[in-house]
C-alpha cells in the first residue's frame, strides 16, 4: 500500500499540476466570457471574443505542458527501471494524452450544457442580448468537437511514430461507430444551417474486425472537414463487400480542384498554404486518417465535382477490411 501511496504523489509533479491549473482557467475564462456581460468585464463590447480565445488558449498551453512534464517524469522512473527508449516515451505520451482527453471531455460538455441552457433561456424569455454573445455561444458549441478531435490527432500522431506499434483488431459495428459521430457533430451543423445525415446499407450491418477508436477518428475528421468547408449537407453511407466495408463522407460543396487533391494528404499542407494564406488548420487530419487506414490494411481517397456544374461535390471514401476472427 505505501509503494501504490508513493506513485499516485509522485505521478504528478508540480510542473503538471500547474499545467492543469491553467488548462482549468482557461477553461473557466471560456465560462465567464459566456455568462457575464461585456459591460462587466471591459468597457469595450469586442474584449469578450478575445476573453474566450485566451481562454481556449491557455487549454492548449496547460494541457500540453501537463502532459509533457507527466510523460517524462514516467519515462525517468522506467529509465531507471531498466526500461526506455523513444517507443517506450511514444507510449507514455500516448496514454496519458488519453487520460487528459478523457479529463477534458467532462468539463467540455458541461461547458456545452450551459451553453444550451443559454440559448433555451434566452429562446424562452425573449431577452435582448448583444450579438456578440449569441456569436460567442455559436463559436464555443462550434470549436469543441473540433478542439476534442485536435486533441486526439496529437495523440495519434505520438502513436504513428512507433513503427511496430501492435494492431488490435476486435469486432467492431461500424454503423453504432457512425451514428455515435453524427450525434455528435449534429448540433454544430445545426447551428451552421447545414444537414447531417447517414445511412447504412444493409441496414442491419453486422459487424467487422478492425479498431473502433481507429475507425472513429478517421470518420471524425472527414465529417469535421465536410462542415468546416464543405456545403449545407453532409452524407455518410456504409456499405460492405465480402472482403471490404466503406463509409464515405459527401458535402455539396462547390469542390475540390484537382491540383488540390493531389496534396490533400500530405503531411501539414493545406488548399491555403498554395494561396499564401494564413492557415486555418494543422493539415493533419487527412494525413493522419489516410495514414491510420493503410496501417490496417485499407485506403483513403477523394473524389470531387466542380461548381458550377450540377451535382458538385466532395466525396472522401475510406476503404478497410472485414477481417475474420483468425485474424484476430
Amino acid at each position: 500500500m505505501a509503494i501504490v501511496a508513493e506513485r499516485r504523489i509522485t505521478a504528478y509533479p508540480w510542473p503538471a499540476l500547474l499545467g492543469m491549473a491553467i488548462a482549468l482557467l482557461g477553461l473557466l475564462a471560456m465560462v465567464v466570457a459566456v455568462f457575464y456581460p461585456a459591460e462587466f468585464l471591459f468597457p469595450q463590447l469586442w474584449s469578450v471574443q478575445p476573453l474566450a480565445y485566451v481562454g481556449m488558449a491557455a487549454v492548449v498551453l496547460g494541457l500540453g505542458l501537463a502532459v509533457g512534464v507527466y510523460a517524462v517524469a514516467q519515462v525517468r522512473h522506467r529509465n531507471g527501471n531498466g526500461y526506455g527508449g523513444a517507443d517506450d516515451w511514444s507510449r507514455l505520451t500516448e496514454q496519458q494524452f488519453e487520460t487528459f482527453q478523457h479529463d477534458l471531455g467532462r468539463p467540455m460538455r458541461r461547458i456545452l450544457g450551459k451553453c444550451r441552457e443559454v440559448r433555451g433561456v434566452l429562446a424562452t424569455t425573449g431577452e435582448d442580448v448583444s450579438i456578440v454573445v449569441h456569436e460567442l455561444l455559436d463559436e464555443i458549441e462550434e470549436q469543441a468537437p473540433s478542439f476534442r478531435l485536435m486533441m486526439a490527432n496529437m495523440q495519434v500522431m505520438i502513436n504513428l511514430e512507433i513503427p511496430d506499434a501492435p494492431l488490435d483488431t476486435y469486432p467492431v459495428e461500424p454503423s453504432a461507430v457512425v451514428s455515435r459521430i453524427v450525434e455528435r457533430y449534429t448540433g454544430q451543423a445545426s447551428e451552421q444551417g447545414k444537414d447531417i445525415v447517414w445511412w447504412a446499407e444493409p441496414e442491419q450491418f453486422g459487424l467487422v474486425y478492425s479498431d473502433a477508436a481507429v475507425l472513429e477518428h478517421i470518420i471524425a475528421n472527414l465529417v469535421d472537414n465536410a462542415l468546416r468547408y464543405g456545403g449545407d449537407e453532409v452524407e455518410i453511407n456504409v456499405t460492405r463487400s465480402p472482403a471490404n466495408f466503406m463509409v464515405k463522407v459527401t458535402d455539396n460543396g462547390t469542390g475540390i480542384p484537382a491540383h488540390y487533391r493531389t496534396h490533400l494528404f500530405t503531411r501539414g499542407w493545406t488548399p491555403e498554404m498554395g494561396r499564401s494564406e494564413e492557415k486555418t488548420s494543422s493539415g493533419l487530419g487527412l494525413y493522419i486518417s489516410r495514414t491510420l487506414a493503410r496501417r490496417y490494411g485499407g485506403d483513403l481517397s477523394v473524389a470531387s465535382a466542380l461548381a458550377p456544374a450540377d451535382g458538385h461535390h466532395t466525396t472522401f471514401t475510406l476503404t478497410l477490411p472485414v477481417g475474420s476472427p483468425v485474424a484476430h
